[in-house]
Protein backbone atom coordinates (compact mmCIF):
# COMPACT_ATOMS: atom_id res chain seq x y z
CA UNK A 1 0.00 0.00 0.00
CA UNK A 2 1.19 3.47 -0.91
CA UNK A 3 2.14 5.65 2.14
CA UNK A 4 -0.47 8.21 3.52
CA UNK A 5 1.06 8.83 6.98
CA UNK A 6 0.81 7.78 10.16
CA UNK A 7 -2.66 6.68 11.58
CA UNK A 8 -4.02 8.80 14.67
CA UNK A 9 -5.08 5.18 16.00
CA UNK A 10 -0.88 4.22 15.81
CA UNK A 11 -0.72 6.98 18.43
CA UNK A 12 -3.27 5.39 20.35
CA UNK A 13 -2.76 2.10 20.22
CA UNK A 14 0.80 3.02 21.68
CA UNK A 15 -0.54 5.05 24.66
CA UNK A 16 -2.84 2.35 25.63
CA UNK A 17 -0.21 -0.39 25.08
CA UNK A 18 1.64 1.89 27.57
CA UNK A 19 -0.52 1.60 30.26
CA UNK A 20 -1.10 -2.42 29.28
CA UNK A 21 1.68 -4.10 27.91
CA UNK A 22 0.30 -7.27 28.64
CA UNK A 23 -0.54 -10.14 26.59
CA UNK A 24 -4.14 -9.95 26.85
CA UNK A 25 -4.36 -6.89 25.31
CA UNK A 26 -2.20 -7.83 22.51
CA UNK A 27 -3.50 -10.32 21.71
CA UNK A 28 -7.34 -8.42 21.80
CA UNK A 29 -5.40 -5.88 19.53
CA UNK A 30 -3.30 -8.04 17.10
CA UNK A 31 -5.10 -7.39 14.37
CA UNK A 32 -5.32 -3.35 15.10
CA UNK A 33 -1.98 -3.20 15.41
CA UNK A 34 -1.12 -4.98 11.59
CA UNK A 35 -3.61 -2.23 10.25
CA UNK A 36 -2.45 0.85 12.04
CA UNK A 37 0.99 0.83 13.10
CA UNK A 38 2.62 -2.39 10.99
CA UNK A 39 1.10 -1.21 7.84
CA UNK A 40 1.87 1.92 7.65
CA UNK A 41 5.58 1.82 9.07
CA UNK A 42 5.86 -1.08 5.50
CA UNK A 43 4.55 1.44 4.07
CA UNK A 44 6.66 4.65 5.03
CA UNK A 45 9.66 2.13 4.59
CA UNK A 46 9.16 1.66 1.00
CA UNK A 47 8.02 5.20 0.77
CA UNK A 48 12.06 5.59 1.68
CA UNK A 49 13.47 3.12 0.35
CA UNK A 50 16.00 5.12 -2.07
CA UNK A 51 17.99 5.07 1.73
CA UNK A 52 18.04 1.00 1.52
CA UNK A 53 16.05 -2.51 2.34
CA UNK A 54 14.80 -1.75 5.86
CA UNK A 55 14.20 -4.04 8.53
CA UNK A 56 11.06 -3.54 10.85
CA UNK A 57 12.09 -4.59 13.91
CA UNK A 58 9.66 -7.12 15.68
CA UNK A 59 7.10 -5.88 18.24
CA UNK A 60 7.71 -8.56 21.09
CA UNK A 61 11.08 -7.77 23.72
CA UNK A 62 13.41 -10.62 23.92
CA UNK A 63 12.95 -11.55 27.39
CA UNK A 64 15.53 -14.41 27.46
CA UNK A 65 18.11 -12.46 29.43
CA UNK A 66 15.83 -9.89 31.47
CA UNK A 67 12.68 -10.89 33.32
CA UNK A 68 12.14 -7.06 33.87
CA UNK A 69 11.52 -5.68 30.21
CA UNK A 70 7.39 -5.88 29.17
CA UNK A 71 6.70 -8.54 26.81
CA UNK A 72 5.83 -5.79 23.67
CA UNK A 73 8.16 -3.02 22.69
CA UNK A 74 6.37 0.55 23.14
CA UNK A 75 7.49 1.46 19.58
CA UNK A 76 7.63 0.22 16.06
CA UNK A 77 11.31 0.83 14.52
CA UNK A 78 12.68 0.24 11.23
CA UNK A 79 16.24 0.42 10.26
CA UNK A 80 19.08 0.07 7.07
CA UNK A 81 22.47 1.25 6.68
CA UNK A 82 24.20 2.14 3.95
CA UNK A 83 26.96 0.68 1.78
CA UNK A 84 29.48 3.07 3.37
CA UNK A 85 28.12 2.17 6.51
CA UNK A 86 25.98 5.24 7.56
CA UNK A 87 22.33 4.15 9.42
CA UNK A 88 18.94 5.20 9.05
CA UNK A 89 16.55 4.41 11.44
CA UNK A 90 12.71 5.72 12.06
CA UNK A 91 9.73 4.61 14.85
CA UNK A 92 6.32 5.12 15.78
CA UNK A 93 5.18 5.81 19.65
CA UNK A 94 2.85 6.79 21.78
CA UNK A 95 5.32 10.04 21.97
CA UNK A 96 4.68 10.75 17.97
CA UNK A 97 7.41 9.96 15.28
CA UNK A 98 10.86 9.93 15.37
CA UNK A 99 14.21 9.35 12.92
CA UNK A 100 17.98 9.46 13.60
CA UNK A 101 21.18 8.80 11.45
CA UNK A 102 24.47 7.69 11.64
CA UNK A 103 26.85 5.51 13.20
CA UNK A 104 24.43 4.45 16.69
CA UNK A 105 26.65 1.57 17.80
CA UNK A 106 30.14 0.89 17.03
CA UNK A 107 31.73 -2.11 17.34
CA UNK A 108 35.72 -2.27 18.80
CA UNK A 109 37.33 -1.85 15.44
CA UNK A 110 34.88 1.11 14.24
CA UNK A 111 35.62 2.91 17.83
CA UNK A 112 39.44 2.49 17.33
CA UNK A 113 39.23 4.66 14.04
CA UNK A 114 36.88 6.86 15.57
CA UNK A 115 38.70 8.11 18.23
CA UNK A 116 42.12 8.36 16.13
CA UNK A 117 39.81 10.47 13.52
CA UNK A 118 38.49 13.03 16.35
CA UNK A 119 41.95 12.79 18.02
CA UNK A 120 43.43 13.70 14.90
CA UNK A 121 43.71 17.58 14.77
CA UNK A 122 42.32 18.18 10.93
CA UNK A 123 39.78 15.58 11.35
CA UNK A 124 38.84 16.45 14.41
CA UNK A 125 37.87 19.62 14.06
CA UNK A 126 35.97 18.91 11.11
CA UNK A 127 33.80 16.20 13.01
CA UNK A 128 33.44 18.72 16.08
CA UNK A 129 32.57 21.63 13.76
CA UNK A 130 29.89 19.00 11.73
CA UNK A 131 28.45 18.02 15.04
CA UNK A 132 28.15 21.76 16.52
CA UNK A 133 26.40 22.76 13.00
CA UNK A 134 23.53 20.02 13.02
CA UNK A 135 23.15 20.94 17.15
CA UNK A 136 22.15 23.81 16.04
CA UNK A 137 19.75 23.16 13.56
CA UNK A 138 18.13 21.79 17.02
CA UNK A 139 19.33 17.98 15.86
CA UNK A 140 20.01 16.16 19.05
CA UNK A 141 23.27 14.55 19.13
CA UNK A 142 23.38 11.15 20.77
CA UNK A 143 25.09 7.06 20.86
CA UNK A 144 24.41 4.26 22.59
CA UNK A 145 26.46 4.89 25.27
CA UNK A 146 29.19 6.71 26.48
CA UNK A 147 32.02 6.65 28.69
CA UNK A 148 32.34 8.46 32.12
CA UNK A 149 35.75 9.22 31.73
CA UNK A 150 38.90 9.32 28.79
CA UNK A 151 39.18 5.90 27.88
CA UNK A 152 42.99 4.96 27.84
CA UNK A 153 45.37 6.47 26.23
CA UNK A 154 43.72 9.86 26.32
CA UNK A 155 43.68 12.67 28.43
CA UNK A 156 40.93 13.99 29.80
CA UNK A 157 41.09 17.51 29.08
CA UNK A 158 41.98 16.62 25.47
CA UNK A 159 39.56 19.34 23.53
CA UNK A 160 37.05 16.90 21.88
CA UNK A 161 36.94 14.74 24.84
CA UNK A 162 32.94 14.72 24.76
CA UNK A 163 33.29 13.00 21.73
CA UNK A 164 36.06 10.44 21.96
CA UNK A 165 34.04 9.07 25.10
CA UNK A 166 30.97 8.32 22.87
CA UNK A 167 30.80 4.57 21.73
CA UNK A 168 29.05 6.00 18.46
CA UNK A 169 27.43 9.11 16.92
CA UNK A 170 24.36 9.76 15.73
CA UNK A 171 21.83 12.43 15.12
CA UNK A 172 17.90 12.74 15.52
CA UNK A 173 14.91 14.76 15.67
CA UNK A 174 12.14 13.73 17.61
CA UNK A 175 8.76 15.71 15.72
CA UNK A 176 6.47 14.79 18.02
CA UNK A 177 3.14 14.25 16.86
CA UNK A 178 1.74 17.35 15.22
CA UNK A 179 -1.18 17.01 12.45
CA UNK A 180 1.61 17.02 9.50
CA UNK A 181 2.48 12.87 10.96
CA UNK A 182 -1.06 11.72 9.34
CA UNK A 183 0.10 12.80 5.98
CA UNK A 184 2.12 12.11 3.12
CA UNK A 185 4.19 15.02 4.70
CA UNK A 186 6.19 12.78 7.61
CA UNK A 187 8.46 10.97 4.61
CA UNK A 188 9.28 14.39 3.60
CA UNK A 189 10.35 15.61 7.07
CA UNK A 190 12.60 12.43 7.42
CA UNK A 191 14.18 12.64 4.47
CA UNK A 192 14.85 16.08 5.04
CA UNK A 193 16.54 15.26 8.63
CA UNK A 194 18.13 12.30 6.90
CA UNK A 195 19.97 14.14 3.81
CA UNK A 196 20.11 17.44 6.66
CA UNK A 197 23.39 15.08 8.00
CA UNK A 198 24.77 14.15 5.05
CA UNK A 199 28.09 15.73 6.03
CA UNK A 200 28.13 13.86 9.26
CA UNK A 201 27.70 10.75 7.45
CA UNK A 202 30.14 11.41 4.44
CA UNK A 203 32.72 11.88 7.28
CA UNK A 204 31.98 8.59 9.43
CA UNK A 205 31.75 6.73 5.98
CA UNK A 206 35.14 8.13 4.97
CA UNK A 207 36.88 7.53 8.75
CA UNK A 208 35.27 5.42 10.23
CA UNK A 209 33.09 2.87 7.86
CA UNK A 210 31.71 -0.50 8.02
CA UNK A 211 33.13 -3.14 10.68
CA UNK A 212 34.85 -5.94 9.89
CA UNK A 213 34.33 -8.12 12.95
CA UNK A 214 30.98 -10.39 13.48
CA UNK A 215 28.02 -8.29 14.38
CA UNK A 216 27.02 -9.28 17.96
CA UNK A 217 23.66 -6.50 17.97
CA UNK A 218 21.63 -4.53 15.91
CA UNK A 219 20.34 -0.86 16.08
CA UNK A 220 17.19 -1.13 18.40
Amino acid sequence: MAFSGIPHDAIVFYEQLEADNSKAFWEANRDRFKQVVRGPAEALADELGGYGDFHLFRPHNDLRFSKNKPPYKTHQGAYTESEGGAGFYFHISAQGLMCGTGYYSMAKDQLERFRAAVDAEHTGREVAAIVDALAAKKYSVGAIDELKTAPRGFPKDHPRIALIRRKGLMVSKDFGAPKWIHTKQAASKIRQTWDGADELNAWLDAHVGPSTLEPDGFFA
